[in-house]
């Protein structure tokens, strides 16, 4: 990309000082073209720097700053990437977004494969599209945390899961990173029959021995919908299956913590949820690097409220809410609600649980529960100050992922919905009206 649009200019920043404005272009920094955010981003962190910016008018200027390093220059750009998103070339036998209908948002039908995004935002790549040059890169400019999603480490196997011949190197690319200070998230998604027990243990092993790099191992068990003809023959974990890939990881996490004093690998709150097995300790999860993989979710929001609830102190307030929320989820709200109902006088919170019929029963989280479920089973059975989760709804816009809106699924209820973030502290303050 020759330049890059300028789409806004945060008040106050070193950029808003220098008058660059709305519709100007970056051309270069220290006389390098930006390709990517990535680039962008290491080379605003030099204390001195020269900018070339072309105003709207076609006219060139440049400028010789010092700043502070890490200080933001407070330019937005029209593009987020600086790029194309690369997208996934896998055909993965689990992935969820083929298991979509028809007929939802279009953006959710992307499938990003990204680096940046990885380091921008969270998302798991496989690296099975990346170059030499994209891997150099990544360790010159030192971009840390990277997610990485392994699911074995087995070649075959994993040439075989992901359906791409250029699959079977991950643990020569993960070699790569030995001796620098890159830390590097791995997911692993548990199909039985393919990446379980033995398999399971194999590549968690092997992954080991990369730590440090290898900052930590997420486990979660693949999502099945109803949406899978023409697909792959898979089927999801049953109650004793979780039960023993419990077990198994204990076993391994006290080993670990033995040898290097951290378990390393952990499972996601929906293994312990379906094996009926109490979760792991707030502690055990040793600061909750892959909390977005559904690992430790439940505790966060527990130790959350119970933060919040501590400040409290004779508090009334005459108010009923209703709580929609996954069947994943239900049992643990009911026992946190009724908490913030024995601590605040005069509080009444009834969860609802709303089991998913879009995607299929055997998805239960959340954050996909659709506005077209809530209505069919919701539907003149609800009273005032309905409360949501906000992840059931798009991240910068009030619409379910079956493309409903928020003012839709009111008017379709009859009542007020109030999306509320993921958080304990927020939650308990929804309740008392802060």
């Amino acid at each position: 990309m020759d330049k890059n649009l300028i789409i806004d200019v945060v008040k106050n920043s070193i950029a808003e000082e220098l008058e660059i404005e709305k519709g100007d272009f970056l051309v270069s920094i220290d006389g390098i073209r930006i390709s990517d955010c990535i680039e962008y981003r290491y080379l605003e962190t030099n204390e001195k720097l020269e900018l070339e910016i072309e105003k709207k008018s076609g006219e060139v200027w440049v400028f010789e700053i010092d700043k502070e390093m890490d200080e933001s220059l407070g330019i937005v750009y029209e593009n987020a990437l600086m790029d194309e998103v690369k997208t996934c070339q896998n055909k993965c036998i689990f992935c969820f977004v083929d298991q979509l209908p028809i007929n939802m948002r279009s953006s959710l039908y992307l499938k990003d494969d990204d680096s940046r995004l990885s380091f921008l935002t969270g998302n798991y790549l496989t690296m099975t599209n990346m170059t030499d040059n994209e891997i150099d890169k990544i360790i010159e400019y030192g971009i840390s945390p990277i997610k990485v999603s392994v699911h074995t480490t087995n070649p075959e196997l994993r040439k075989k899961m992901l359906n791409n011949k250029n699959a079977d190197k991950i643990m020569q690319v993960f070699n790569r990173f030995r001796n620098t200070n890159i830390e590097i998230d791995c997911q692993i998604v548990l199909v039985p029959g393919y990446n379980d027990e033995s398999e399971l243990s194999k590549t968690i092993l092997d992954l080991y021995t990369l730590s440090p790099v290898i900052r930590s191992v997420a486990v979660v068990p693949v999502g099945i919908t109803r949406h899978r003809q023409g697909l792959s023959d898979i089927r999801g974990l049953t109650q004793d299956e979780c039960r023993n890939t419990i077990h198994a990881i204990k076993g391994i996490q006290k080993k670990f913590l033995k040898e290097k004093g951290t378990r390393f690998v952990y499972l996601s709150d929906e293994f312990y949820i379906k094996a009926k097995f109490e979760l792991p300790e707030y502690r055990e999860y040793e600061g909750f690097h892959v909390l977005e993989n559904g690992v430790g979710m439940v505790r966060v929001f527990e130790r959350e409220v119970d933060d919040a609830l501590k400040k409290i102190k004779n508090r009334k307030a005459e108010k009923k809410f209703t709580v929609l929320t996954g069947s994943l989820a239900y049992d643990y709200m009911r026992e946190i609600t009724t908490k913030i109902c024995q601590k605040i006088e005069g509080v009444v919170i009834d969860v609802i649980e709303i089991k998913n019929d879009y995607f299929g029963r055997d998805v239960s989280v959340s954050g996909l529960v659709t506005a077209s479920d809530i209505i069919k089973q919701r539907k003149g059975r609800l009273g005032a100050n309905v409360l949501i989760p906000d992840n059931m709804l798009k991240k910068d816009e009030n619409v379910f992922l079956d493309d409903i809106g928020l003012i839709d699924l009111e008017k379709e209820l009859g009542v007020s919905v109030k999306p509320v973030e993921v958080n304990g502290y927020s939650f308990v303050k929804e309740i008392i009206g802060v």
